[in-house]
């Protein structure tokens, strides 16, 4: 069973459990401007700032919960509508990942399904840092997605290698890291002791490239249901 059987199953058993199999509310997903989803940060360079992602966001019951992606649009449906559908494009995952983490953070199973804005994404690179040396060390870090508040932070204090899919950024120095094209993340991988993977990855079923044996961090509001059903290790402390 890949990682999208396993969300859907976890899905359908969800809304069952709840007797929300049958619940006529639908399910509403809109894509939000960026001073919505990030606020207005200090830094312009975030993709969703510089156009190459947007947030979308469902709504269930008063919860909130979000995913990135670079195919962004609206969606009405009902739970069913949702646990039926097809996962074959990057608009179809990012509606069924927002509204999993909606119905999830309405359920009480899951926290912080909702980006952080203004001021917080260099207070989250910050606790990073900290929280990966705590934890693992001084390892050596591939990251599989540039974030760039957090290259900025981690790169002066770890060995940081960097993969993207955006091509504005393959080739460039951030921060004194050369940023790699995705041909780069198996070696990167390989070469790392620990994976910081961006949750985007499940939008864009890039997910399945970068499951590792090593000891993998995902981060972002995106993986915030997938990280409690699939028991992925994620950070993301400053999320609401």
């Amino acid at each position: 069973m890949n990682v999208y059987d396993r969300l859907k199953t976890g899905f359908e058993e969800l809304i069952e459990s709840n007797g929300w199999e049958n619940e006529g509310i639908r399910v509403q997903v809109r894509t939000l401007s960026p001073d919505e989803a990030i606020g207005r940060p200090e830094d312009q360079d975030y993709p969703i700032i510089k156009g190459r992602e947007r947030m979308m966001e469902a709504g269930f019951h008063g919860a909130r919960g979000q995913a990135f992606t670079d195919m962004p649009g609206g969606f009405s449906g009902t739970l069913k509508q949702i646990a039926e559908m097809e996962l074959e494009s990057n608009y179809a995952r990012a509606v069924f990942l927002a509204c999993l983490n909606a119905v999830m953070r309405h359920a009480g199973s899951v926290e912080g399904t909702v980006h952080c804005r203004d001021d917080a994404p260099p207070r989250c690179a910050a606790e990073l840092a900290g929280y990966i040396e705590e934890k693992y060390g001084r390892p050596r870090i591939a990251m599989i997605g540039l974030q760039p508040r957090m290259v900025q932070v981690l790169a002066g204090r770890f060995e940081v290698r960097v993969t993207d899919l955006d091509e504005d950024n393959i080739g460039r120095d951030k921060f004194g890291v050369v940023i790699g094209g995705p041909d780069r993340t198996l070696d990167n991988i390989a070469w790392c002791d620990v994976a910081l993977v961006t949750g985007s990855t499940l939008a864009n079923a890039t997910i399945m490239d970068v499951l590792s044996a090593k000891p993998t961090i995902y981060f972002g509001v995106t993986a915030a249901g997938p990280a409690v059903m699939l028991e992925l290790e994620r950070f993301c402390p400053l999320g609401s």
